[in-house]
């Protein structure tokens, strides 16, 4: 059943750690103030930098203050969560706790009289193999598990590892290809179109890609809209742009928020 909701606010990508205390802070006014306005507030993926298991914040007065304010939001509004790239190994647990509920990747929701489909996005750029390959094994199930029975600080030190190797190839890349870069890291056409043609829908919503902006495009006799989600940063250096949005949507049509000027 397709959920549908007169209004809603979507983000994703906010990559949520004690070491970028400007951006939680925007995360929990988000919380406070423009969710509550909307019906329904869908987090599509990458809530937090990394995620390595449910008990991992237990101990963690960061961890605790985030989950408060998910709670307190969800007893508001209705509050979504899709698996991002990052922390898709958020499981029922949390999900009780912040009374959130689990949407599958890829799905279909109705809000403002038009139909949508949802996606984290990162399972539609097909042109880096590698990663679809890596993305294949870690959602597999067993592996989850496995992954899971581990000491905490082996969790942690794997994942912080995965995540320097990824900063260092994705530099090297960039540096030596940046326009094979952006393809490679990008959500492909062909992706996009298969998944839209499964959904029967011509409007697409992801994040992942940290490209914010409104797409028109077209493949073979297939044309779609698609509407990329702002990654939020407000803890680099002042030489770069901070940058915070939210999608909104209501029977006015699509408009992004800017969530630095609100």
């Amino acid at each position: 059943m397709i959920p549908h909701y007169s209004s809603a606010l979507l983000i994703s990508d906010i990559h949520l750690t004690p070491s970028m205390p400007l951006t939680a802070q925007r995360f929990f006014d988000f919380c406070e103030k423009e969710a509550p306005k909307v019906e329904a507030v869908f987090i599509l993926g990458d809530l937090f930098e990394y995620w390595v298991g449910d008990d991992a914040g237990l101990l963690s007065p960061f961890q605790q203050e985030v989950k408060r304010a998910i709670a307190t939001l969800s007893t508001k509004v209705k509050t979504y969560y899709m698996h991002g790239n990052r922390d898709f190994l958020v499981g029922n647990d949390y999900l009780s706790k912040t009374g959130m509920t689990l949407l599958s990747d890829p799905c279909k929701v109705s809000i403002g009289g038009a139909e949508y489909v949802l996606s984290h996005g990162d399972g539609l750029c097909t042109a880096d193999v590698g990663y679809q390959i890596f993305r294949s094994w870690v959602r597999k199930p067993w592996i989850q598990k496995l992954f899971l029975r581990m000491p905490l600080k082996w969790r942690r030190a794997i994942a912080n590892h995965l995540r320097s190797n990824s900063t260092v190839q994705y530099q090297r890349y960039a540096s030596a290809a940046p326009e094979k870069n952006l393809l490679r890291s990008n959500v492909t056409q062909t992706a996009c179109a298969a998944l839209l043609a499964a959904q029967n829908s011509n409007k697409l919503i992801h994040g992942h890609t940290h490209l914010p902006t409104h797409h028109v495009e077209h493949f073979n006799e297939q044309e779609w809209q698609r509407w990329v989600l702002s990654d939020w940063d407000l803890d680099h250096p002042e030489s770069v742009m901070p940058k915070a949005s939210a999608l909104l949507i209501d029977e006015q049509g699509v408009r992004y928020l800017d969530l630095i000027k609100a």
